[in-house]
């Protein structure tokens, strides 16, 4: 989501990139290009002002003067001033020290927040914990029963008693029933509006006084740009929220919300929900945004991200049948299946330091990778264990027809993968050699 940021904030900085010298008129321009890219990307004005003036401060102090590269060292202190605008370190999940953790969800209509109860008891699940979910908005049975059905896919218990009874009576009951049962993390999801009236605060304020929560998160749309900073001062004073969780960073907004509402409102960014899938949800790491935003990667993510969908045994194996040249269409398929686990291929590359500036033209399509799994799956498992046998054209043909493609596209794919088993043989023998075109070309 913040493409175009990023791309205005690198233009801002090229120029000083590699100046081994800084006047104070490259350092006024830099920072008066800064402040337009933040005005442009939706940022509030008051945190532009501190941010800029943050900035230009650090650039013509003595940071910079004894600096080995005082052009890097403005890049480097416009990094670490967009982590600090975000909130500067992670905030993490504390548990209560008697079971259960009890955490209420608070937010408007439409802003994803029965998915975040969703996500978040997925979350805490994989940490090893008991989740237990609390359906408390009774004025949409249809959030109840979309509750329910994330429950019933997770596996996760869902607490209801319909829309009658008061939220706050609801809540107290079902936290009492967690704790009777065994379960140790309990999230409550409230009621939303449309608008934030003073109907749906007085009571968020009664069910935060009666549970009293061990922890209060405000989901908000960042797509909403400015109207998201003002629904979390909105919220701050009746949910006295200690957290909140951003929803849609994967959308096509400016990011104004996600870079003002630490300042705004002084409370931290906890997750960021990326994706559509109940598992696309994690912590909220400022460093690593602050390096997608310059366009300097985001490897830890990465690693984390690949680390979660593959066992390291098997990884080693796979790392070992790919470098002897004995990687087969089988091996691939595995392979294909656990990138498309992790998320978008465009936002995964664009978590390599570097590529993502050079693939800003790109256009990163997904479908060519469901295209070669098309082709993949309907070969049949001695042809995938033995690529050789696609030298026979009737083969090749009903593999295509099969897979919705043409024979050219079938056999361009197993001269790919060909090279790609010679390339690995030569680099193992410490032959080197260049890169060919691997199966993610276009078809």
């Amino acid at each position: 989501m913040f493409e175009t940021l990023g791309e205005r904030l690198n233009t801002a900085l090229e120029g000083v990139r590699g100046s081994g010298h800084l006047t104070e008129d490259q350092v006024k321009k830099v920072t008066r290009e800064i402040r337009l890219a933040l005005l442009e990307a939706d940022v509030n004005y008051g945190v532009v002002k501190e941010f800029v003036s943050n900035v230009r401060e650090r650039a013509t102090g003595a940071e910079v003067s004894k600096a080995l590269s005082p052009g890097q060292q403005v890049v480097k202190i416009v990094d670490e001033e967009l982590a600090n605008l975000m909130g500067g370190t992670a905030s993490k999940l504390t548990f209560a020290s008697r079971p259960p953790t009890v955490v209420m969800l608070a937010g408007l209509n439409g802003h994803g927040k029965t998915t975040v109860a969703g996500k978040l008891a997925l979350f805490v699940r994989k940490m090893g914990k008991h989740p237990y979910l609390i359906a408390c908005d009774t004025y949409r049975p249809a959030a109840i029963d979309q509750l329910q059905q994330i429950g019933k896919e997770l596996n996760v218990p869902v607490y209801s008693e319909g829309t009658e009874p008061a939220p706050e009576d609801i809540a107290e009951r079902g936290i009492k029933h967690a704790r009777d049962e065994g379960y140790d993390f309990v999230i409550v999801d409230t009621a939303g509006r449309q608008v934030v009236d003073m109907e749906m605060m007085e009571e968020l304020k009664r069910v935060r006084q009666r549970i009293r929560p061990h922890s209060v998160l405000l989901v908000l749309d960042v797509v909403t740009g400015q109207n998201a900073v003002e629904v979390a001062q909105a919220f701050q004073e009746y949910a006295d929220f200690d957290g909140m969780v951003l929803t849609k960073l994967d959308g096509d907004a400016r990011g104004g919300a996600a870079l003002s509402v630490v300042s705004v409102t002084g409370r931290p960014i906890k997750f960021a929900s990326e994706g559509e899938k109940l598992s696309e949800f994690d912590y909220f790491y400022p460093d690593r945004m602050a390096g997608r935003i310059l366009g300097m990667g985001d490897v830890l993510t990465l690693i984390e991200k690949a680390e979660a969908q593959m066992d390291r045994d098997e990884a080693e194996a796979q790392g070992k049948k790919l470098m002897s040249g004995k990687f087969t269409f089988e091996d691939f398929l595995k392979q294909m299946q656990m990138i498309k686990r992790m998320g978008p291929l465009s936002g995964l590359l664009g978590m390599i330091p570097g590529l993502g500036n050079q693939l800003k033209d790109v256009e990163i399509d997904d479908r060519m990778m469901a295209r070669v799994e098309a082709m993949i799956t309907s070969m049949t498992p001695q042809e995938r264990r033995n690529p050789k046998l696609l030298q026979n054209p009737s083969r090749t043909r009903r593999i295509a027809r099969g897979s919705g493609s043409t024979q050219q596209d079938v056999q361009k794919l197993v001269k790919q993968f060909g090279e790609m088993q010679k390339m690995m043989k030569q680099m193992s023998k410490g032959k080197g050699g260049g890169l060919p075109g691997l199966p993610f070309k276009r078809f």
